[in-house]
């Protein structure tokens, strides 16, 4: 199973909102919702008030709501998401 998930942590300046292992992560992005998925390549992009959408297992996606921008980094199969706030 390890090779089929990536590490996604979601922050905001008060506490960790969100972090785990997913199959796929779709986020707003400045020019659009950006998808990740395993191996993607290194990405550091401008993000948007919106749903951030992450798949971990066969379960219901869950989806947090940013009501700030932020920024995303992917790096080596970890994703990096630092937003003003976020909730479930």
């Amino acid at each position: 199973m390890i090779g089929k998930f990536f590490k996604v942590v979601i922050a905001t300046p008060q506490s960790i909102v969100y972090e785990g292992q997913v199959s796929s992560l779709i986020a707003p992005a400045e020019f659009g919702y950006l998808g990740v998925l395993i191996k993607h390549a290194p990405l550091i992009a401008n993000l948007v008030p919106g749903k951030i959408i992450i798949k971990e297992t066969s379960d219901m996606p869950k989806i947090f709501h940013s009501t700030s921008k932020g920024i995303m980094e992917v790096l080596e199969n970890n994703v990096s998401i630092l937003v003003g706030s976020a909730e479930e």
